[in-house]
């Protein structure tokens, strides 16, 4: 039987991916504090934690009719983001992939009440919210398998977390040993064009309003209180706020770990930082002694509209 031994709602940011003195530039001469959370969360879990594959929750990668998972046997190339290319350009990445785990995943959709599809094609692009992760998470592991999972533009709260059961049952039903990161940001609100170079330091003071920042500030407090109930009740209040992929990546992790029956409290490595406007933190839920909650009953099971 197989089962979730860590999760993370993790920031995957361009600025990870530049240089260090670029970052400090960038930042009044001093650099991120989520580069140093990430090396840290590597030695700490990545490094020596028992687990067979992590599963990215890609809030870049935007599916439309269905949730899409990856099931190569194998990805590897150069990327390079049609984003931001100067500043993430031809970065190498190779990794094994988990085509069981994956088809398992898919197989759960229907009884669900979802549609997730396995795609193995080698052609499929790649996004930066697993590249950048993967590279200071993943990269010289090679033994640790790697497979992502995209946001679905059409889902709404319910859709992530039919996906989260999915996504949890199958990791049950294996007999894998899996690492979950939600990839991507709280709040998430651009500055405009010609604003936008005024606030690319890591301050608060930059978020796109005090009114962002101070939602974020509160989930993040309750993350660490293992209130994962109290985020999902008021999930419609910190719509407004814009999170980004409407906080796909952490309902489809929080569905897998039992949504409100979740009681796993983060760990936060690094400071809570500014991106062009975006909130960005690093936090880590651990496996409970008792594990995560079971899965819900499945689609099929309860009458769900």
């Amino acid at each position: 039987m197989g089962e979730i031994v860590g999760a993370g709602l993790l920031a995957h940011v361009p600025t990870i991916a530049l240089p260090e003195a670029t970052r400090r530039e960038l930042n009044h001469g001093a650099d991120t504090t989520l580069v140093s959370g990430l090396e840290r969360l590597r030695a700490d879990v990545f490094e020596t934690a028992d687990y067979d594959t992590v599963v990215v929750l890609d809030s870049h990668w935007a599916t439309t009719v269905e949730f899409v998972v990856t099931a190569h046997d194998r990805r590897s190339g150069l990327f390079t983001s049609e984003e931001l290319p100067r500043g993430m350009s031809r970065r190498p990445y190779d990794f094994p992939g988990d085509p069981e785990l994956a088809h398992l995943i898919a197989a759960r959709g229907e009884a669900n009440g979802t549609w997730i599809t396995a795609i193995d094609d080698h052609s499929l692009p790649i996004f930066y919210a697993t590249t950048n992760l993967w590279e200071f998470l993943g990269k010289g592991l090679p033994d640790k398998r790697w497979i992502s999972i995209g946001v679905c533009q059409t889902a709404d709260t319910e859709d992530n977390l039919r996906l989260g059961r999915a996504l949890g049952q199958a990791i049950a039903e294996s007999d894998r040993k899996v690492l979950l990161i939600a990839s991507g940001a709280l709040s998430h609100t651009f500055w405009p064009l010609r604003q936008l170079r005024d606030h690319e330091a890591a301050g608060v003071e930059h978020i796109f309003t005090p009114e962002a920042a101070a939602a974020d500030f509160e989930r993040i407090a309750w993350f660490k209180a293992g209130d994962h109930a109290k985020v999902l009740d008021t999930m419609p209040e910190f719509y407004k706020f814009k999170p980004e992929a409407r906080f796909g990546h952490y309902l489809m992790m929080i569905g897998a770990l039992g949504e409100a029956d979740c009681t796993a409290a983060a760990r936060q490595y690094g400071e809570y930082e500014n991106s062009v406007g975006t909130g960005q933190v690093h936090l880590w839920f651990d496996r409970p002694e008792t594990g995560f909650p079971a899965a819900r009953p499945t689609a099929l099971e309860v009458d769900r509209p």
